[in-house]
């Protein structure tokens, strides 16, 4: 099996969790947060959206510099518009995980902002780091669903929520 079908392969198999969890956020808590340190739901849940779209940034480019491309999130207040926004996302990143794209995986990618370099990787360590900040990202936002007394769906097996336990 070659990287980009391991790749497509955790990435279809991550987005259906990260759909699960995506759909639970209330329309209501979207601008709550557990402490005045953490980002707010709608900042993490957009940001869990989007993360499908830094596989199309590794395949695509040799990097990103944030002094010249400033994030700007796009502002999410609803649950349906979210899923859309991850959606488009994951759509996004598929679209770029195929077999002419094998040969870029050793190719070096950049995160910096002008001067600050934050990681120098190949593109599939970008990539593996995408798809690990999907399913880190999801389970802070599992926390704060919890918190909130969202029942949770299970991730890789049922979750207490469905078992009761």
């Amino acid at each position: 099996m070659t990287m980009i079908n391991v790749f497509l392969k955790e990435l279809e198999e991550e987005s259906k969790t990260t759909k699960k969890m995506l759909s639970i956020v209330p329309n209501d808590k979207y601008d709550w947060k557990p402490h005045p340190k953490s980002m707010n739901i709608r900042s993490l849940a957009t940001h869990i959206a989007e993360l499908p779209g830094w596989i199309t940034y590794a395949l695509t480019s040799d990097g990103l510099d944030f002094a010249t491309t400033p994030y700007d999130p796009v502002v999410i207040n609803n649950t349906k518009d979210l899923l859309e926004l991850f959606e488009k996302s994951l759509v996004d990143g598929k679209t770029h995980l195929v077999a002419k794209n094998e040969s870029k995986l050793n190719e070096i990618w950049t995160l910096r902002n002008g001067e600050a370099i934050y990681s120098t990787d190949t593109k599939a360590e970008t990539i593996r780091h995408a798809l690990s900040q999907i399913i880190h990202h999801r389970a802070q936002l599992g926390v704060c669903l919890r918190l909130l007394d969202v029942p949770i769906p299970g991730s890789y097996g049922p979750s207490a929520d469905e078992n009761n336990f």
